[in-house]
């Protein structure tokens, strides 16, 4: 057998080894920004930690659980996530059934298609999109982290070619016995298409979760920011008013623990939440990909 030979055991090796180095470069720099958040101010601002921390201290998570500004930024976050992601959801859902179809069933759906793609490839650039969005009334409104987003040609796709994998034979019938496309979409094709489904959702909620340019571009008060965008204030351009930290609180507080103890919350709801749909997403992603 092929993996018996000498040649495959040296390519499993050498594989191996490489992708344990490349989990340890993504888990090391998390463990590091770990041991940060629980270090005390004088080791952390002496740069004395590592992967443990030193003078183990809580003090830059208190201060973070207790700034209003911080957990109101996680709330707009969370509310973004769930109806950007269910939007989103429906959205594909219902672009791709319609498009998954031979054009002698959807007269039309090659342009339709087309015009997707064309989307995809072409835009008219930021300013154009800035201006529509304040014409149409969404500067400053919570809606605009939400729907400018909502339809995704690569996930539309991604779902089309899963569609596409499922026997004709369970719509035919469905008609047969009197279903719409409708109640064939929901009753037939949203059961079975849960690896494809838990996929799209996975992007989705990356993507809406690590957003912060679009809450920096279109959100004039701070106060109204997700927390991606609160963050890359925060920690990139070094704004520390919206921390709320005073000079006593300084004495006890370095800015570098309290932004490590951000960042980390800011990546646990995804870290939490990835390892529960990883079978699906694994699933979804080949799912429709190998036609018979």
């Amino acid at each position: 057998m092929y993996y018996k030979t000498r040649g495959y055991r040296i390519f499993n090796v050498f594989n191996t080894c490489f992708l344990i180095l490349l989990a340890l470069m993504c888990i090391v720099p998390l463990i590091h920004v770990l041991a940060v958040s629980f270090s005390a101010k004088s080791a952390a601002d002496a740069n004395l930690v590592g992967l443990w921390p030193k003078q183990f201290s809580l003090e830059a998570y208190k201060k973070t659980i207790n700034n209003p500004i911080f957990l109101h930024s996680i709330w707009v976050s969370v509310q973004r996530t769930i109806l950007g992601t269910g939007l989103t959801l429906l959205i594909t859902f219902l672009a791709a059934y319609p498009l998954s179809k031979e054009n002698s069933a959807f007269k039309g759906r090659n342009v339709y298609s087309w015009l997707f793609v064309f989307s995809m490839v072409f835009n008219g650039g930021l300013i154009p999109f800035y201006i529509v969005i304040q014409k149409i009334g969404l500067m400053d409104s919570f809606w605009v982290l939400v729907l400018p987003g909502a339809v995704n040609t690569f996930l539309v796709i991604l779902m089309l070619n899963f569609f596409r994998g499922i026997p004709k034979d369970l719509e035919e019938v469905s008609l047969i016995d009197g279903a719409g496309h409708f109640r064939t979409l929901f009753s037939i094709y949203l059961p079975i298409s849960l690896p494809s489904i838990a996929t799209i959702a996975l992007f989705s909620m990356v993507f809406h979760w690590n957003s912060w340019f679009d809450g920096l571009l279109y959100l004039n008060n701070s106060k109204q920011f997700p927390l991606a965008t609160f963050l890359q204030t925060v920690i990139i351009q070094r704004d520390m008013s919206s921390m709320s930290i005073n000079p006593k609180e300084m004495e006890l507080i370095s800015q570098t623990t309290v932004r490590a103890a951000q960042i980390f919350i800011g990546a646990a709801p995804i870290l939490i939440v990835y390892p529960f749909l990883q079978k699906y997403f694994v699933k979804g992603m080949t799912l429709g990909s190998v036609k018979e």
